[in-house]
């Protein structure tokens, strides 16, 4: 009568499993076998993988050696039987052996060469007593089948066990760096407290940081395109990155080209104590200048806008300054008005060299020296003045005309 489908705990759909196909007699005649088959695996293992070369004590040789001991026992109840290769306390050995190469710092690799040479040890040595014994061929040939097969759950075990603790371990690395980054931007962690932190989540604190600010909606894919060594702390609307400040020009330019398109604003370079100061400036920035559209600008640099918080510190103060400076241009046609302080601007900025105004301003050499003449008409010895010039230049980098 047909079997009924089974499905085994890789996740294979199998009609009937290799070992139902074994002879139930063959357990009671392999299991005296068993504590010198396991010396033999052992000694093997240590043969032919050279990371497991090593003598079996403490926890390690306890782990392997109950591995073996699962193994060859749990096989040993399956001939005969449809029972997945694995259930429960044993399945959980393996996941456990997959886990420990994780906290070993090893890829699967050396685990899973262990296990074929264990399979070939177990099929040479089983073999010889089922040969012994007088069974057929037939019987060897499901043998090597089950014994592989076998192999094939233990090494998917392991690698489910060893998929779960890398990701309960990023989960947990990820939770440690979120709690950093917020003890950085909240400003007021003692430097112990910081440093221990930072030394379980295995954060290297850099000596200086910039702090970026992004809306909310950004967040997505942001820790992975900037890395190991970005921290990333959320507040309502915000999301917060604090990052290395990076060393070189190169480095800047990976750090725009990595934010660009994501409507960021990155805060002046700060000592990683005064992480929340370039927050700060950050969010000021952003506030002042206006969000840039993240369609596909680069990111704003507060570095390179200092002078317009300075303007933007007191505005009305600023605006008082430019009635008093600007004054002269008031009774001036709204057109011409602009085009005066564009030209007075860029003659401000460039100490007066026409060809660099009129390459600025787009006109021609001689429409740049009647504009000039028309200034020190209109502003007469002001324009003499290095105090005057000083707060004409502040006033219309403000934005004022």
């Amino acid at each position: 009568m047909e079997r009924a489908e089974q499905r085994s705990p890789a996740g294979r759909a199998d009609r009937e499993l290799p070992w139902t196909s074994l002879p139930p007699a063959l357990t009671p005649l392999l299991v005296p076998h068993l504590p010198a088959v396991s010396e033999e695996l052992l000694a093997g293992v240590r043969l032919d993988v050279p990371v497991y070369a090593r003598p079996m004590e403490g926890v390690f040789g306890d782990s392997i050696r109950r591995g073996v001991e699962v193994a060859l026992t749990r096989f040993l109840q399956l001939p005969g039987t449809q029972q997945p290769a694995l259930m429960g306390d044993a399945r959980r050995v393996y996941e456990g052996l997959g886990r420990g190469e994780v906290r070993e710092g090893r890829p699967m690799d050396a685990l899973f060469a262990a296990y074929r040479s264990g399979a070939r040890t177990t099929l040479r040595s089983f073999s010889r007593v089922a040969m012994d014994a007088g069974f057929e061929a037939s019987v060897l040939i499901a043998l090597a089948e089950s014994v592989f097969a076998y192999i094939e759950e233990l090494s998917a075990a392991s690698a489910e066990g060893y998929a779960q603790e890398q990701s309960e371990r990023a989960g947990e690395r990820d939770r440690r760096l979120d709690a950093l980054a917020d003890l950085l931007v909240r400003g007021h962690a003692a430097e112990d407290t910081v440093r221990a932190a930072a030394a379980a989540a295995g954060w290297p604190v850099p000596e200086r940081v910039v702090v970026v600010v992004l809306a909310a909606d950004r967040r997505v894919g942001l820790r992975s395109r900037l890395g190991d060594r970005a921290l990333l702390a959320s507040r309502p609307g915000d999301v917060l990155a604090v990052v290395p400040e990076p060393a070189t020009p190169s480095g800047r330019r990976d750090l725009g080209r990595t934010l660009t398109g994501r409507g960021a604003v990155i805060g002046p370079a700060r000592p990683w104590h005064a992480a929340a100061d370039s927050l700060r400036l950050a969010v000021r920035a952003r506030d002042l200048l206006q969000p840039r559209d993240p369609g596909g600008e680069a990111p704003l640099w507060v570095a390179e806008h200092l002078a317009e918080l300075v303007l933007g510190g007191e505005p009305s103060v600023v605006e008082d300054l430019a009635a008093r400076r600007l004054a002269p241009l008031a009774e001036l046609r709204p057109a011409q008005r602009e085009r005066l302080g564009a030209t007075l601007l860029s003659w401000l900025a460039h100490h007066g060299q026409r060809a660099a105004m009129a390459e600025e301003l787009g006109v021609h050499e001689q429409t740049v020296g009647y504009r000039v003449n028309q200034l020190r008409e209109v502003f007469g010895e002001d324009l003499r003045d290095p105090q005057v010039r000083f707060e004409l230049e502040l006033v219309l980098r403000a934005g004022h005309r």
